[in-house]
């Protein structure tokens, strides 16, 4: 019974949550970047490349065929969800930026009549 407890702390600590949420929605975002690709982007490297779909594109050495159509498309795939991360990253980022900023903190009510007692004693 004591290991069912633990495991169940374990699985319930935010972190986990928090992951399993992200990789739900990666998975998502994967897919919509697929079919970005599959249905947008890669038509029009095919039309301007001549050819009648990624799967088509290929090269060959000798009698060897070489397809690197599907190759191409999942490093569009990653290039276009590593752009997309980095601006949501970087959005966060400068959101946190301006919340550091935005609210600086009053001094203590002692340093301020310290502060007062200072510029007295100067006059």
């Amino acid at each position: 019974m004591g290991m069912l407890k633990e495991f169940k702390d374990f699985a319930m600590k935010g972190n986990i949550v928090d992951l399993a949420v992200a990789v739900i929605i990666g998975g998502a975002f994967g897919k919509i970047v697929t079919a970005l690709t599959d249905s947008i982007i890669m038509p029009v490297i095919a039309l301007l490349m001549g050819k009648g779909g990624m799967s088509d594109v290929t090269f060959s050495i000798g009698s060897t065929i070489f397809p690197v159509g599907i190759f191409l498309q999942a490093v569009i795939d990653f290039i276009l969800i590593a752009i997309v991360l980095f601006l949501v990253i970087k959005a966060m980022n400068s959101m946190k930026k301006k919340e550091e900023t935005a609210a600086p903190a009053a001094p203590p009510e002692d340093i301020v009549l310290l502060r007062e007692i200072r510029d007295a004693l100067k006059k």
